[in-house]
């Protein structure tokens, strides 16, 4: 870990410890939410760019990372929630939050949620405002379309997307999250290889994958139907200065969330198109993406 960035931890009152990486001097606060199958570990890259202005906080969230899984999660809400208890017991407030993939449906809930603590919002390749569907698979493995999976049992067994990824951490098999990675995230550039096997080391430690995937499935803060639970609305309540990014070739979000995030906020937000970009712009483009980051906070 880069010398300028510390690893530490505190004990929430609902009896998790967090850990979360500490960095800057900036008078200014910002707080990194990473998203699923990472934590914090990877966000550091993104910190470095911004230690001068800054006082950074990248949080792993419940099961992730260095912290603590005593209780189950069941939404994405419990994952704002332990940030909210983490930023009153740090003091923290009118921040910055940029949350990437999983981590940007965790700060809209934030934001949501909790009025007043958050100046602006900045999402990355984030899921959208109805979730992120799971499809029932046939024979061949292809995905069902007419039939979503909604329960915790049903993900669990679902054999494309969560028994291998569940039997390679069982293994720690870093080869079949490598070869994952390679096909889904890091479909134009890779990490240098140091960084990798550290980035493959990191998502040994994710304890919780069915329970987010469940939580994916159910998050819906729209005002429709997502064909499983009904939209709650908690979209209006975001009307902060939002910046929306979007990789052309982002293979696991598609471009219609991000659409749809901008169309749900309104006149607040706004949507970059990152060309030749995957779900990791962190590794494809990070000079346009602290460029346009920069020029958003201004």
């Amino acid at each position: 870990m880069d010398q300028s960035i510390t690893l530490k931890s505190i004990k929430l009152p609902n009896e998790e410890t967090m850990s979360y990486r500490e960095a800057g001097k900036g008078n200014k606060i910002m707080i990194l939410v990473h998203g699923n199958m990472t934590s914090s570990k990877h966000m550091e890259i993104l910190m470095k760019e911004f230690l001068d202005q800054y006082k950074i906080y990248a949080v792993d969230l419940r099961g992730f990372g260095q912290s603590t899984y005593n209780k189950r999660i069941d939404s994405l809400k419990d994952f704002s929630d332990d940030i909210k208890l983490f930023v009153d017991a740090m003091g923290l407030k009118d921040f910055l939050m940029m949350g990437w993939s999983t981590g940007g449906g965790v700060a809209m809930q934030f934001i949501a949620d909790y009025p007043g603590y958050v100046s602006n919002l900045i999402l990355l390749e984030s899921v959208g405002i109805k979730g992120y569907p799971m499809f029932r698979k046939d024979e061949n493995g292809q995905p069902i379309l007419t039939e979503l999976i909604s329960s915790k049992e049903d993900i669990e067994k679902d054999p494309i997307q969560v028994v291998p990824a569940l039997q390679a951490y069982a293994t720690k098999n870093k080869e079949f999250m490598r070869t994952l990675w390679n096909m889904a995230i890091y479909t134009k550039n890779k990490p240098e290889d140091n960084l990798y096997e550290e980035y493959l080391e990191d998502m040994m430690t994710q304890r919780n994958l069915v329970d987010v995937d469940y939580a994916l499935v159910n998050f819906n803060i729209s005002n429709e139907h997502n064909g499983v639970v009904k939209g709650n609305g908690l979209v209006d309540k975001i009307d902060i200065p939002t910046l929306v990014f979007q990789g052309d070739r982002d293979y696991v979000v598609p471009r219609e969330m991000g659409e749809g995030i901008v169309r749900g906020i309104g006149k607040n937000a706004k949507l970059v198109i990152l060309e030749d970009s995957g779900h990791s712009p962190l590794i494809d483009c990070m000079d346009r993406l602290v460029k346009e980051i920069k020029q958003f906070l201004r």
